[in-house]
């Protein structure tokens, strides 16, 4: 049965919006504003004057703001940046070179106890960061390699690989085997058909685990603190303690190093969000 268009000169009837729709958007949108808030006061404080810290009630909005926590950035702060860029980075590539082989392994190579490791990797998810910062040290402190940007690296790394390895594991446990086996009929190995065959088609998978390890790596504070020597390898989660003293504490210039910090995971997430969504999702 078809419905019978509209006479020539009336306006088309209009679709009727569903019931609820709107107080939807309300809602989500309040939720939105709600946590952006931290995000939009850590900038405001960030442009306030030292003078006007302790007003009451606080400015909503800087009406006489300073870049002056800014420019202490970029004088102070640019070395840890660095150093966190480093860490960051490092820890990505020892994860990938460590979680990649090991799932490809468990998703397609089913070694006997298999699924013990798999139990062991999300045993190893559960164990608080301060208990395997504590045996960081000692082993460090032994090893008299404290305050290196490698050994954050190694220490970071320890909670990237478990969930790279159950990401990798889980994603290349959907790739047909007739792919793989296709590669092993015109004589491609093992190693082979990962490096050509599975890991490009991994490659949801590879941007996911990179983006979690790093983002691990860059926000790390306790294994950061916990090794630290004294030296000048500091990431930048230490960096900002530089302005928070016993009795004064340069609030614009800590939100101005955490608005600095935030941005290369800012941009990472807005980048890799698609690649991450499809990553997380497979084989789930």
């Amino acid at each position: 049965m078809t419905t019978a268009p509209a006479p020539r000169g009336l306006p088309a009837p209009r679709r009727a919006r569903r019931p609820g729709s709107r107080r939807n958007t309300v809602v989500g949108l309040v939720l939105t504003a709600v946590m952006l808030f931290p995000v939009y006061w850590m900038v405001n404080v960030s442009l306030t004057p030292q003078q006007d810290m302790r007003k009451d009630p606080p400015d909503l909005l800087p009406l006489h703001p300073t870049f002056s926590g800014y420019r202490a950035v970029l004088d102070d702060q640019l070395p840890y940046l660095w150093v966190s860029l480093l860490v960051g980075l490092g820890t990505v590539a020892l994860t990938l070179v460590l979680a990649a082989p090991a799932g490809y392994a468990l998703a397609k190579l089913r070694p006997r106890g298999a699924g013990a490791v798999g139990l062991l990797l999300l045993i190893a998810q559960m164990i608080p960061g301060i208990v395997m910062a504590m045996g960081f040290y000692g082993i460090f402190l032994d090893l008299g390699i404290m305050n290196t940007w490698w050994g954050l690296v190694v220490a970071d790394s320890t909670i990237a690989v478990p969930f790279g390895v159950m990401i990798f594991s889980a994603f290349m446990s959907g790739i047909p085997d007739e792919l793989m086996a296709a590669a092993r009929i015109d004589g491609a190995g093992a190693w082979r058909v990962f490096r050509s065959v599975v890991l490009p088609v991994s490659r949801n998978a590879v941007v996911t685990v990179s983006l979690f390890s790093f983002l691990w790596a860059w926000s790390d504070f306790v294994f950061a603190n916990t090794l630290d020597g004294g030296g000048t390898m500091r990431p930048i989660t230490l960096g900002i303690y530089k302005y928070i003293g016993n009795n004064n504490q340069e609030w614009n210039a800590i939100m101005a190093t955490a608005v600095v910090a935030s941005v290369p995971a800012a941009v990472l997430l807005v980048l890799a969000q698609r690649y991450v969504a499809a990553g997380v999702t497979a084989g789930a």
